[in-house]
């Protein structure tokens, strides 16, 4: 008998009806994929990116960070249509390398998921409560902090924070929008997704007239002497961090069962977002650098802010403020709406318990889930630094990168006459160098987060060999 942990599931058998509605269209997807996409990448890292890196050049790096995510994102969009599953790179896994690889990348998916909506819903936090400031309503600092942060009071006195509650607030409401059932809470998100791409509009419309084009010289600033400080270094530097802006376009290969006609529409989900989020990155780290100098904005965790005050428009910085939370909260529509999905497939092949594919009679959601995840993310936003959540992110999507660009050239080696609705193109080239750029950063993070991702996936390797490899579908 084979070793069932090698065992892999028919290509042409996709999984079991999951029961979900299939509401979603092409241009639904690329509508998710965007508002998961733009976030705090572009809102935060762009200043600090350019004023310590690249200088103006940080809109190269926008560009090269797009290719090396265009890679992977090339090999989502032939496996998408190859293998239409909400399991996402679970799936492909599961159907080129084998069920313990699926288990394993399935088990990583659910932690970038749900550390990622943690993070976010912890930087959602600091931006509403400075919304909140500007209107006049100052919330308790200690409120606003994970559990045991040092904060500042308003005597100036310092104390232990206690929770981060409008992190629980959000997460909680985001769920119970989920839960409202697939159409109904997309047509929500893509009318935030609206809002959140008008106030980028208002930025170019208000700042470009503002541009001073001896900002942009030297476009390239002179290397210091130190590597990733200005110059080629600097903007390669700089693209390491730009790539995880991009991170969030793999989880509209999560709703494929959601998808009206998944073999056709997710590549175009997939690669459509990453084409206008790309464009929308570098253009606008070209407007903001035009508007005030890259050394200004070295340090700078508002940039736009500060670019707007600039142009004199003050009065701006509320509206982009509120753009910036309404921006978070599709992010987080998009994470929260993923891991529940990668849950559900692995529990219908039977790696999982039943709970996890139960669904709501009325709104033909994943309901279980959703409160499951809503819990765990609440509870890891609450009490975790940003800083862990976002190093464990960050690991969590890149080996989900690595293991997708694997099974391309696999899957083509093994089952070579299956019908690809797309096709990557340049043979294994583009998928080497998916493999090659996504593991440069991986290994570049540092050790305790790889620690922490060691721990979790032990967990996971003990959950699978009590339970799943003896429940598997695939072992009847």
């Amino acid at each position: 008998m084979a070793n069932p942990l090698w065992r892999t599931k028919p290509v042409s058998s996709p999984s079991s009806s999951s029961g979900l509605k299939r509401v979603l269209s092409a241009k639904q997807l690329i509508i998710m994929g965007v508002g998961i996409i733009i976030g705090a990448g572009l809102f935060s890292l762009t200043g600090v990116a350019a004023g310590q890196n690249a200088g103006p050049a940080i809109t190269l790096s926008f560009i090269v960070a797009a290719i090396a995510c265009g890679f992977a994102g090339l090999c989502y969009g032939e496996l998408a249509g190859m293998i239409p599953s909400s399991g996402s790179a679970y799936s492909y896994a599961y159907a080129s390398m084998g069920e313990f690889i699926a288990w394993i990348i399935g088990w990583d998916l659910v932690l970038e998921y749900t550390v990622a909506a943690s993070a976010v819903a912890s930087s959602w936090s600091g931006y509403v409560s400075s919304m909140l400031a500007g209107w006049g309503i100052v919330l308790d600092p200690r409120f606003l902090a994970p559990t045991m942060s040092v904060v500042k009071l308003a005597d100036g006195s310092q104390a232990y924070a206690w929770v981060n509650a409008p992190a629980i607030v959000i997460i909680s409401l985001v769920s119970a929008l989920l839960m409202c059932g697939t159409k109904e809470s997309t047509k929500i998100n893509n009318f935030i997704v609206f809002i959140k791409l008008t106030v980028i509009a208002l930025v170019y419309i208000f700042c470009i007239p503002h541009i001073k084009m001896s900002n942009f010289h030297p476009f390239i600033p002179t290397n210091t002497g130190i590597y990733g400080q200005f110059g080629l270094s600097g903007i390669m530097r700089a693209a390491g961090m730009a790539f995880f802006a991009y991170i969030g376009f793999d989880i509209i290969s999560t709703t494929a069962q959601d998808s009206r006609n998944p073999a056709r529409d997710l590549p175009i989900g997939i690669i459509g977002s990453l084409i206008i989020c790309a464009i929308v990155y570098a253009t606008f780290s070209l407007v903001l650098t035009g508007v005030v100098n890259y050394k200004e904005l070295a340090n700078d965790p508002s940039p736009v802010a500060t670019a707007i005050n600039t142009t004199g428009y003050v009065w701006l910085n509320t509206i982009i403020k509120l753009g910036i939370c309404l921006g978070y909260t599709s992010v987080l529509f998009g994470l929260l709406l993923g891991q529940a999905r990668v849950f559900l497939t692995m529990s219908n092949d039977g790696l999982l318990p039943k709970v996890f594919a139960r669904l709501n009679k009325k709104t033909h959601t994943p309901w279980t889930s959703h409160i499951i995840f809503g819990v765990i993310s609440s509870v890891l936003a609450a009490t975790v630094p940003i800083g862990v959540l976002g190093n464990m992110t960050s690991i969590g999507t890149l080996l989900a990168f690595i293991i997708v660009c694997i099974g391309v050239p696999v899957l083509r080696w093994r089952h070579p006459n299956v019908p690809r609705r797309f096709k990557v193109p340049g043979g294994i080239i583009i998928p080497a160098l998916g493999v090659v750029s996504c593991s440069a950063v991986i290994f570049s993070l540092d050790s305790l987060t790889w620690l922490r991702l060691i721990v979790w996936l032990v967990i996971g390797c003990i959950v699978y060999f009590f339970y799943g490899i003896r429940h598997s579908h695939l072992s009847r």
